[in-house]
């Protein structure tokens, strides 16, 4: 087993509202146009890892992680997930994962480049872990770089001192992750 953590895109951080796209996590999470090195290079129970893209001012965080149960193409991940499927909402804001009609073609809303390049090998996740209230978000703030240091045994002020855009975790430091999200999510309830 090994697994991957990536940093998302600059502004993508969904404890200061941005609208989670990809990765979807939730009861079936998902990751379907981001990351298409890291989506080529998993197989079947290795984990994915997500971390929140820079905000000025704000102290990145890792947002959650899963195990992946299935590898799709996007037609298929069209019939299964439609609900993915990247559109528009009222507000403006984009929703979806899926980026290609029923013909492939690149849908109006994209902004991938090499979009080509990354319809294959969309991922259905499971074993979700994940920081859904403030609470759980704000802690996992205060305690994501001192988890990576200690974790790639690595020193650094920031997230991207520690690994870059993206590293690749091995068996202990995929166990070392979900144990720390677990006791992160704990101690948020009490």
């Amino acid at each position: 087993m090994k697994g991957y953590i990536y940093t998302m895109f600059q502004g993508a951080d969904p404890g200061k509202g941005w609208a989670m796209t990809d990765p979807i996590y939730g009861a079936k999470p998902t990751l379907g146009a981001c990351m298409p090195n890291i989506r080529r290079a998993v197989d079947v129970g290795d984990y994915i890892f997500s971390i929140s893209g820079r905000v000025k001012n704000v102290q990145q965080f890792i947002v959650g992680g899963f195990a992946v149960e299935q590898k799709l193409n996007s037609l298929a991940a069209r019939e299964m997930f439609p609900d993915n499927i990247l559109h528009k909402e009222k507000d403006g804001t984009l929703r979806g994962n899926i980026i290609v009609d029923h013909n492939l073609n690149r849908l109006k809303d994209d902004y991938h480049t090499n979009w080509e390049k990354r319809i294959d090998n969309y991922i259905v996740g499971t074993k979700p872990k994940f920081f859904q209230s403030q609470r759980e978000i704000d802690e996992a703030r205060k305690e994501t770089l001192t988890i990576l240091q200690d974790t790639f045994k690595r020193k650094g002020e920031t997230v991207s001192d520690v690994i870059g855009r993206w590293r690749r975790l091995d068996e202990e430091q995929i166990h070392n992750l979900i144990t720390w999200i677990e006791a992160v999510k704990m101690k948020s309830k009490r």
